[in-house]
């Protein structure tokens, strides 16, 4: 069975800027998400993208004082389960995530896991895109990205 992956807004607002959003299907098939975050993206997503909720609101309330209301339901949802993978951008709620033991990636890593499974021949042309938006990307993460994907 494949892990589970749940995302927050900014992955979907990043690629759905940049015209990349079918990556993340590319990538995983199916991608879970909350309410909070489709309120939060603002936009219809794609009907491979599965909204659920956490069934535990109490814990998503004490997570919110660390975090944000999308990000506190992604990280809420991931608590319930088992064997998955957040997409998460701010560094806040990485750490947070992390600390709760649940497996973290970003944007970025979406897009170097594309090019290691072969979807995409290169991540320097969407780097290029990403550096048009507002999406912050240092000069040594871009770096380290294009090392990690072999380029």
């Amino acid at each position: 069975m494949p892990k589970t992956i749940i995302s927050d807004a900014s992955c979907f607002i990043i690629l759905s800027k940049i015209g990349e959003m079918d990556l993340l299907q590319k990538v995983y098939g199916e991608v879970i998400t909350t309410p909070e975050v489709v309120d939060e993206f603002g936009e219809f997503l794609p009907e491979w993208v599965v909204i659920k909720s956490p069934t535990n609101a109490d814990k998503q309330k004490i997570l919110e004082i660390e975090v944000d209301r999308g990000e506190a339901s992604a990280i809420s949802l991931a608590l319930e389960i088992k064997d998955c993978t957040i997409i998460l951008d701010d560094i806040k709620a990485r750490r947070l995530a992390k600390k709760l033991g649940i497996e973290v990636t970003g944007t970025l890593g979406v897009i170097i896991k594309a090019k290691l499974d072969g979807i995409i021949p290169s991540i320097k042309p969407i780097l290029e895109k990403l550096k048009k938006t507002n999406f912050r990307l240092k000069e040594e993460l871009e770096f380290q990205a294009l090392k990690e994907a072999g380029e």
